[in-house]
């Protein structure tokens, strides 16, 4: 069967989630206008820097910090982060992007972009956001002005 087009860029979000370089959560999005993909990032170190899954080691992971907290302590850039460096500005307005993400145990992880995230999509300009949720289905919001 043919997915709609939600199915079909949340599928290409789990792809590129698969690329991430983070010992506990590995996320994935995709930003597309007009059916077109704009952009696509995941999370892990910044360019030039070592990777938490080539050293082994994540100091969220080994004090147990809960998702959400004390993210100084990470060196990862969120996939959102990524997908919105790598697009051109002009392509990212009216646009909407998809995110998926996965724990380290491959089930599936909230979607729902942080607060550094949430401010970095509105200042992009786009206009909404459907993300993966725990349970498998997905939500879609508008992104507020």
């Amino acid at each position: 069967m043919r997915p709609d087009w939600d199915n079909y860029f949340i599928e290409i979000a789990k792809v590129v989630s698969s690329r991430s370089t983070c010992l506990r959560r590995k996320y994935g999005a995709v930003i597309v206008r007009d059916r077109v993909i704009v952009s696509t990032g995941y999370n892990g170190s910044p360019r030039g820097m070592v990777n938490c899954i080539d050293t082994e080691k994540c100091t969220r992971k080994e004090l147990n910090i809960p998702s959400g907290e004390r993210y100084e302590l990470c060196e990862a850039v969120h996939a959102e982060q990524n997908a919105i460096i790598s697009a051109p500005p002009e392509r990212m307005k009216g646009s909407i992007i998809y995110i998926a993400g996965f724990e380290e145990d491959r089930s599936i992880a909230s979607g729902k972009p942080c607060k550094l995230c949430d401010r970095m999509i509105r200042n992009a300009q786009i206009e909404e956001v459907v993300y993966l949720k725990a349970d498998g289905g997905f939500e879609r919001m508008r992104v507020k002005k």
